[in-house]
């Protein structure tokens, strides 16, 4: 368990999908746009499976937009080709068993880059 102080450091923001599309190489990996208040970032998330990206385009979505960037080296093909993608947050999903991720979003629009209490 972590103490209410150490849950405080985790920033949970809104964040506006501008644009969406698969990863070249990846089933399940999708590149997003997204849009945090003035601030534009880029978010790789395994959401594939489930969601086409034109249709994640203009929904709200909740990250953590404190969280340290990660590269993911991603295979092109079979050769010896690599893609490096960068993700500079993460999306939240709530992981059901049957019906794969399901993105936390917010039941009313909103502006983007607000934060979540």
């Amino acid at each position: 368990m972590i103490n209410l102080e150490r849950f405080k450091e985790i920033e949970l923001k809104t964040a506006k999908v501008l644009e969406a599309e698969k990863v070249k190489g990846s089933e399940k990996l999708l590149k997003l746009q997204v849009e945090m208040g003035s601030e534009k970032r880029q978010i790789i998330a395994g959401i594939g499976l489930k969601y086409q990206p034109q249709d994640l385009i203009g929904k709200i979505i909740i990250i953590v937009a404190n969280l340290e960037p990660k590269k993911f080296r991603i295979r092109q093909g079979e050769g010896e080709e690599f893609e490096e993608l960068e993700s500079q947050g993460m999306l939240l999903a709530a992981s059901d068993p049957q019906k794969g991720p399901v993105l936390l979003t917010t039941d009313e629009e909103v502006d983007s880059g607000l934060g979540i209490s």
